[in-house]
């Protein structure tokens, strides 16, 4: 009885491991390219017989260069179209996708690509839109097959009908030794028993078909349809055996199934077909585009956000901006490099809180605190990681800090250390010597195990340990100070073991000025005097930064913003500053980043709303970062320490300050009486 021959499509089945591959790719390799990717699908040789629809699974294994095998999986070759916006999606011509890639199916058939490579023949594509910030994937799947075949099933029997039970075990076995990529198509010869390799049907001749048969995995789940590649296996066996046309032909349509322990093909079908005679537009048009859940012609839509990890999705979302703007903007900044810098807080306060805040946006996962008080009621208000539980409960700032942060981003690597720094001017009493010896140690460590040092704290006696410990350790030195309305941004020059001439100020680009960065001042170099005692007899309003609230944030922000731009140039803390001394100019600076400017110093003023850049040198008989500070901790280290702790003249003596303040004749000082100053 002659009956048009029946095909069902396979349907699509999305492994959420595909969406995290695919957003992986888009984020960090694709961007903005809308070129297609190729990508694998799996069909599983095994029917389940309590699946009505066959299904092809793809997952983040898709994206590999080659098929992945496994076992009793079949390949199938498809492409990725994934397009930058939703209106893209919209738009795109799917007949005229679809065509193109039919006419490409069918031009590998023609080139014998096809032949050598039988999966070609079980093509799909994906023609998808992903929504990186709500994580909604919206896609369509494809399998292009010729529209214009139409094959008539003469007849079917069961393989048992025609072979013996152990020619089909031998068939059996001979198949599974097949490689993957043969085993969607090949040929079978039944008079010696033996499976042929598709490329052999160029050797075929009209007198010699008696015993041959075409085989097909059948992707069909029922044994009176088959699955909808046949259609372009037939265009193959019509374009190199064109004799065949408008004739009989047996073809096996190959289905396994396990019966308990075993895996038989026993259900495979020998088919009698009538092969179409097909004509020279017979490949120009091209069906194939899936059904949705509503069984209409329209793409599906895959929401992962309750399906992936909330801890993948938040390191993607966090990373987002910062892809946007290394896609559009910044296409060379490294932002790796950003990401495994580890940066120490020293100070948990409103300048903490904003450093870390900054340090999260931009990408930086491993942050340390350090601080010595307690969370207070007047502190949530403008230090952003506390709440008015952390108030209650008094937490330590540096604990409360880190745990805030996490609460924003749990992925961060974040600590807290409750540290008392020791000062000079502090002076330290026998019972206190092993504690601060251990509170000189533990920063020591915490300096020596981090890349950038954030200098944050209220008073300026509290950051000469670790600035002069920054210089030893050579680590980039970030300082923040505050002002009622004015605020101080600068970085640490770095420390060279022989500088060859004094600090000096040079002609750079442009008519610029330079410092190199290993000439660049410290936070101290500015003074004459040794840092003291500066919480002593002092009132509530001079024991606190009293600022206005917007001042803390923009330090905070610029604080980072110089240490980023430090870490994009590419010699980091050697990075020269210079300052302007010519109008702006016509090309860029290469003393700059790719950020643009990297200054010495920059100090603001809200009453003006101004701020300039001003770059200093080192001093030479610096406190804290001079040559003959370094070299005396150096070779006394903690008895050094434990002089300037009990002094700060120890530093001014070091220093040779005090040298140079005996050498000043007092009496050439000019002391104007109210008479003269009214004269």
């Amino acid at each position: 009885m002659c009956e048009k021959l029946t095909y069902v499509q396979v349907s699509s089945s999305v492994n959420p491991s595909f969406w995290s591959k695919l957003t992986e790719l888009k984020l960090n390799v694709d961007k903005l390219d809308e070129t297609e990717r190729d990508v694998w699908g799996y069909f599983s040789l095994l029917r389940n017989k309590n699946v009505s629809q066959p299904m092809l699974e793809v997952d983040s294994t898709s994206f590999n260069e080659s098929f992945t095998s496994q076992n009793m999986y079949i390949p199938f070759k498809g492409k990725i179209f994934n397009k930058n916006t939703i209106e893209n999606f919209k738009e795109c011509n799917k007949m005229d996708l679809l065509n193109a890639e039919g006419i490409n199916i069918w031009d590998k058939i023609v080139s014998g690509e096809a032949l050598k490579k039988p999966f070609i023949l079980n093509s799909f594509i994906i023609l998808s839109f992903a929504d990186l910030k709500k994580y909604h994937y919206f896609y369509w799947f494809a399998y292009p097959v010729p529209y214009n075949i139409s094959i008539e099933k003469i007849d079917s029997c069961l393989i048992g009908d025609v072979l013996k039970e152990e020619e089909i075990q031998l068939f059996f076995e001979t198949f599974t030794k097949l490689d993957d990529i043969q085993k969607p198509y090949f040929l079978f010869d039944n008079k010696v028993n033996s499976i042929l390799p598709l490329a052999e049907i160029k050797n075929l001749k009209q007198d010699t078909m008696d015993n041959i048969y075409f085989v097909f995995f059948n992707t069909s789940n029922c044994n009176n349809l088959v699955g909808s590649q046949v259609r372009n296996f037939v265009a193959l066996i019509i374009h190199y055996c064109p004799f065949l046309q408008e004739k009989l032909q047996k073809l096996i349509s190959l289905q396994c199934h396990r019966e308990g322990s075993k895996i038989s093909i026993a259900e495979s079908t020998i088919l009698t077909l009538k092969l179409p005679k097909v004509a020279d537009d017979t490949f120009k048009s091209w069906v194939g585009w899936e059904k949705n859940e509503r069984d209409k012609m329209g793409p599906k839509m895959a929401n992962m956000k309750n399906t992936l990890d909330p801890l993948i999705l938040a390191e993607n979302a966090i990373d987002l901006n910062l892809k946007l703007m290394k896609w559009r903007v910044l296409p060379d900044i490294d932002l790796d490099r950003i990401s495994r810098t580890k940066c120490l807080l020293l100070g948990a306060g409103t300048l903490g809180c904003s450093v870390a805040r900054s340090l999260l946006a931009w990408g930086v996962r491993e942050i340390t605190f350090v601080d010595n008080s307690t969370v207070s009621f007047s502190n949530p208000v403008r230090q952003s990681l506390f709440t008015y539980e952390d108030s209650v409960q008094m937490r330590p700032k540096a604990e409360a800090a880190a745990q805030g942060l996490k609460r924003i981003f749990p992925g961060v690597k974040s600590q807290g250390v409750q540290l008392n720094i020791p000062m000079p001017g502090h002076s330290v009493g026998e019972s206190m010597l092993d504690q601060i010896r251990e509170s000189v140690e533990t920063l020591i460590g915490l300096i020596e195990g981090h890349d950038v040092i954030f200098l944050l704290m209220d008073s300026r006696e509290s950051r000469w340990l670790p600035t002069m410990l920054g210089s030893v350790y050579k680590k980039i030195v970030i300082n923040a100070a505050l002002g009622f309305d004015s605020y101080l941004v600068m970085r640490h020059g770095c420390h060279i073991e022989d500088p060859q001439d004094k600090p000096t100020i040079s002609d750079g680009h442009d008519g610029h000025k330079v410092i190199q960065g290993y000439n660049l001042g410290c936070y101290f170099c500015n003074d004459v005097t040794a840092p003291g005692d500066s919480m002593r007899n002092r009132t509530l309003d001079q024991q606190c930064t009293v600022t206005r609230p917007g001042v803390s944030q923009i330090a905070g922000a610029l604080a980072v913003e110089l240490a980023v731009s430090l870490l994009e140039h590419q010699q980091r803390s050697n990075t020269p500053a210079f300052y302007k001394s010519t109008p702006e100019p016509s090309e860029p600076n290469p003393h700059q980043c790719i950020l643009g400017m990297v200054p010495h110093s920059i100090r603001g003023f809200l009453s003006t709303f101004s701020q300039i850049l001003p770059a200093t040198l080192k001093y030479e008989q610096c406190v804290a970062c001079s040559r003959l500070i370094l070299d005396e901790y150096r070779a006394k280290g903690f008895d050094f320490l434990l002089a300037v702790f009990n002094s700060a003249r120890h530093l001014e003596d070091v220093a040779k300050l005090t040298d140079m303040f005996a050498d000043i004749n007092l009496d050439e000082i000019l002391e104007l009486s109210d008479d003269a100053s009214s004269e």
